[in-house]
């Protein structure tokens, strides 16, 4: 859902005391089920927005209609920043209702909204890896941020080496679908995977976060980083072209048309850190596709492949018990 129509429909509401999914629907141009799904969303984000069954019902705003914002308590004017707020790094329009929102709230609740609005976004670009949900523990740290507190973290690192550290929380990123913390420590900014945080404790310290920071471009920075280290490896391959899309979920932005296919026969460029991440990514695919260059992955899927000849090499399909040994 976009961020700016959510706070299009609060307007509306406000505006008009009561309204229906319907005529936000036709206000709105969307579908009656998309505009119930938005009073919904604002519901359940803790907006007092509530429907009135019956003839003559539909949904309210606590209170009644308010334009400024002002019937908003601070929690409910921060739950608000929280659900629009990511969809601000990717969205002007979304932005640019967050500017007018801000403008729209009381002096004492702009503080708290605008560092709820930072406190998280979405990279919509995948890195290729699935779904691993929401963490329970992303509230407890999205509160963090915004309060502005220090929270002791135990970690657990890549080799499963456990550590504990005092952090200032700057920001929570969801990057398709795994979520991402960015911290000051005593040695910068870092990045943790929240995946891997085995405790998070906040505490009543202040945190201290640099008044330039800006989530989005740490983001970027972080992104770049990455991709450096999962690029340093290039291979070139053919497929046919209607193979495309599977080695694009492999690869995800580390895959790259090179020209227009020929033939049905497309040229690729492919990166991964080592050749033997392009093998194994590779070897399953055995004939589909031809590896043009570079010698180095070549050689790691002529070893895979004889690794895998020499273990199956004396297997037969009467040797298979679900044939029965037929």
């Amino acid at each position: 859902m976009r961020a700016d129509r959510l706070v299009a429909v609060l307007l509306l509401i406000q505006a008009r005391g009561r309204v229906t999914a319907a005529e936000l629907a036709d206000e709105l141009e969307v579908s009656v089920a998309t505009a119930r799904r938005d009073l919904e969303a604002l519901s359940a984000a803790g907006i007092p927005v509530y429907p009135q069954p019956g003839r003559g019902g539909g949904w309210s705003l606590v209170g009644g209609a308010r334009t400024d914002l002002t019937g908003l308590s601070a929690t409910e004017a921060q739950a608000l920043f929280l659900l629009v707020g990511p969809a601000a790094a990717v969205s002007a329009e979304a932005r640019a209702a967050l500017r007018k929102l801000v403008r729209a709230l009381p002096q004492t609740f702009r503080a708290d909204a605008e560092a709820a609005a930072g406190a998280t976004m979405i990279d919509p670009t995948r890195w290729g890896e699935r779904d691993r949900g929401r963490p329970e523990m992303v509230d407890l740290l999205q509160a963090a941020v915004v309060r502005r507190r220090k929270v002791r973290l135990t970690y657990a690192s890549s080799a499963r080496e456990r550590t504990e550290r005092l952090v200032d929380p700057w920001g929570l990123v969801d990057k398709d679908e795994i979520w991402y913390l960015l911290a000051g420590t005593g040695n910068g900014q870092r990045t943790f995977r929240v995946d891997r945080i085995i405790k998070a404790e906040p505490t009543d310290e202040p945190a201290a976060r640099p008044e330039d920071f800006a989530l989005a471009a740490a983001w970027q920075q972080v992104v770049g980083e990455v991709v450096r280290r999962r690029s340093r490896t290039w291979a070139t391959v053919l497929v046919e072209a209607r193979f495309l899309p599977v080695l694009r979920d492999q690869f995800g932005r580390h895959c790259h048309l090179d020209g227009e296919p020929d033939r049905g026969r497309a040229r690729v460029r492919l990166a991964a850190p080592t050749p033997l991440d392009i093998a194994r990514h590779l070897a399953g695919w055995g004939a589909m596709i031809e590896v043009l260059e570079p010698p180095s992955v070549k050689a790691e899927l002529a070893r895979i492949g004889a690794e895998l000849a020499a273990r199956y090499r004396t297997a037969r399909p009467a040797d298979d018990p679900a044939t029965g040994g037929r």
